[in-house]
């Protein structure tokens, strides 16, 4: 279904651009079509102060509620309006998740390092790794804004998921996401991160949506001694699926307590988790971490041959790919190819994400202005 569901998203949009009806795909990211309010794309634009939120949660009492999880029963169901939940800075020990009927939901925090939701469950201590997420999104249109997310559990308790995100058109906006390993399961649809914080050690970011990474920091945490860091793992399993993580103008490096030992313990790009893993690192910093070969493989030859993976335009000590591995699926792609794999063409941003207000790089830079902040 999730495969279908995509495709024909793509099928669509490819139509309509064949049709040339002018429709979104002239926005630039300062542009918003008639129809949006200008309340609402201002929407992530304002501080906690200026909102004017439908619940506010604050462990103190000087809110409505004292729990994340009693004001998501106060959001309405299948509502095509938004739901604005403010949550105070506070660390908040719950399981979230906001369910599919729960739609248009935003959550907005007091900034990635006073808003914090964390939790520790884990596969080793006998929760299946898709249960284990501190916080799952499900309702379509979701946007999460200055929040830290954590799944506390540690490197040695193995699969330990922070956020699992199955939301179309969702937006992940200034977020900090901490974990080992399995931190963020982009598992399903249309997702997009800018300017979120993301850190682990194994597989960190994986699953199958079609997941777009913007101005993001990634952060590769000490493994433990036996282990290598993975920051990808995506899942496709269908030739046809239009799903891949990409990373556009983003920075990999190694958190302060890892960067001693990032020689002794290598960190890869991604390894294919199924069959026809797709995997894009686009224009962005690659520090000296990586591993010149660059890939990893899963097991023996699997996947090896039909995933695709590929470099473009990136920079730093990492993005020399002269010793990458030479599997069959790690392309070579030029400037004109890569940009079906942006912002505009592959999620569709250009037709909903103005109205979030969140900003957005619609292509791929300038070759000259790769590396500079937009």
């Amino acid at each position: 279904m999730t495969s279908n569901v995509l495709a024909i998203v793509t099928n669509l949009d490819n139509t309509l651009d064949s049709l040339n009806l002018g429709i979104s795909r002239k926005l630039l990211a300062e542009e918003y079509p008639s129809w949006v309010s200008l309340g609402k794309r201002r929407l992530l634009q304002l501080s906690p102060a200026e909102l004017k939120p439908s619940v506010t949660v604050a462990q103190d009492g000087t809110g409505d509620v004292k729990t994340i999880n009693d004001a998501l029963l106060r959001v309405p169901k299948k509502s095509n309006d938004t739901f604005v939940i403010y949550i105070k800075e506070g660390v908040y020990k719950e399981k979230v998740q906001v369910n599919r009927s729960l739609t248009n939901v935003i959550m907005v925090g007091d900034g990635t390092n006073k808003t914090k939701i964390t939790g520790s469950l884990n596969y080793i201590d006998g929760t299946a790794t898709f249960k284990t997420a501190t916080v799952a999104v499900i309702g379509d249109g979701f946007i999460g804004k200055d929040l830290w997310i954590e799944n506390s559990a540690g490197a040695a308790k193995h699969q330990a998921v922070a956020l699992r995100v199955q939301s179309d058109k969702s937006v992940f906006y200034n977020v900090r996401l901490d974990g080992y390993q399995d931190t963020l399961y982009v598992h399903t649809k249309r997702q997009f991160y800018r300017e979120c914080n993301i850190s682990g050690t194994i597989d960190f970011i994986f699953g199958d949506g079609a997941a777009m990474f913007q101005n993001c920091l990634i952060l590769a945490r000490k493994p433990m001694d036996n282990q290598q860091n993975i920051v990808t793992a995506q899942g496709r399993k269908d030739r046809r699926q239009a799903s891949a993580i990409i990373l556009h103008n983003c920075t990999i490096s190694a958190d302060p307590a890892f960067f001693p030992f990032r020689e002794k313990l290598p960190t890869f790009l991604g390894r294919p988790w199924k069959e026809f893993s797709r995997t894009f690192v686009l224009q962005s910093q690659l520090d000296d971490l990586i591993d010149p070969k660059g890939w990893l493989p899963w097991f023996e030859n699997f996947g090896l041959n039909t995933c695709f993976y590929t470099e473009l335009d990136n920079r730093g000590p990492g993005a020399n790919t002269s010793q990458r591995v030479k599997w069959k699926g790690v392309k070579i792609i030029d400037y004109a190819h890569a940009q079906k794999f942006t912002v505009e063409h592959f999620i569709q941003g250009n037709a909903w994400l103005p109205k979030t207000g969140v900003p957005y790089i619609p292509g791929l830079l300038p070759m000259s202005e790769a590396g500079r902040i937009h």
